[in-house]
């Protein structure tokens, strides 16, 4: 989608959107409460993650700039979360409340429509996550993310790249090896 927008949609977005500049290992989201916003990541890394029922930190989502993350089913439905988000970096964002998104995508059908976008993309994503993760080995998921992301492996911890990729960090070490043979 080509987003052309007037001055009065800058305006709208900028009278909406919070810019803020957070420092690394800052918590935005914390787990068992309603996610407070949608952040837009202009830069830097920012991370999903649940902890899981070993008491280990599960990493859903790692978002590279530009891109728009949170716990969207909750956000969207207003429910407590399993989920945190951790800034990996220094980042600076753009959040938005729920109430000021639904303010915003009434005053814009360009904000509307982008929105709705947002979560389709949002949708998709997940659902080709789930499916990757089912079907391809830990190496052919370690490939995908070398050609389509290539940057998180320049600045995130390969502790949450091997969690994002579902597996344990000993496992990612050796295909790296194998790989650089």
């Amino acid at each position: 989608m080509n987003l052309s927008l007037t001055q009065s949609d800058i305006a709208l977005c900028e009278d909406y959107f919070e810019p803020i500049v957070v420092q690394k290992n800052t918590i935005l989201e914390e787990n068992s409460k309603i996610p407070e916003y949608l952040y837009f990541v202009v830069e830097g890394f920012v991370r999903l993650y649940h902890t899981n029922e070993k008491g280990e930190e599960v990493t859903t989502h790692i978002n590279c700039p530009p891109g728009f993350i949170t716990s969207y089913f909750h956000f969207i439905h207003g429910s407590k979360s399993d989920d945190m988000l951790q800034c990996i970096t220094d980042c600076k964002l753009l959040r938005i409340t729920k109430s000021n998104l639904e303010q915003l995508t009434q005053k814009s059908t360009v904000f509307k429509d982008f929105s709705i976008l947002v979560f389709q993309q949002s949708i998709s994503y997940n659902e080709k996550r789930s499916q990757e993760l089912a079907t391809l080995t830990a190496e052919e998921r370690y490939k995908k993310l070398i050609e389509e992301q290539p940057e998180v492996l320049q600045f995130v911890p390969i502790q949450y790249i091997a969690s994002f990729l579902g597996m344990n960090p000993k496992s990612l070490s050796r295909i790296r090896k194998q790989l650089s043979k």
